[in-house]
């Protein structure tokens, strides 16, 4: 347990940000496993949940909630498996 009033803030600050990562984190989960079941079925809104997909991981990226070549690795998968899908 912090003891002073500057390491008490940081923890309150650290909390804060852990759990907006944290939600970050979940939603892209989310927007991912969505964009995979709409390419596996061809669905037309397939395109649509990736491009939502792609701006949400340049987002994380951009904010550090993910490492720069982590979010680039998963465009680059999510795009191939559309590719792949709707040829």
């Amino acid at each position: 347990m912090p003891n002073a009033a500057s390491a008490k803030k940081e923890l309150r600050k650290s909390k804060t940000r852990q759990l907006r990562n944290s939600k970050t984190k979940n939603d892209l989960k989310d927007l991912i496993k969505k964009s995979h079941k709409a390419i596996e079925a061809k669905d037309v809104s397939a395109k649509e949940l990736v491009a939502k997909a792609l701006c949400a991981l340049d987002k994380a990226a951009g904010k550090g909630v993910i490492k720069k070549n982590a979010g680039n690795r998963k465009k680059s998968r999510l795009h191939k498996k559309l590719n792949q899908a709707f040829k």
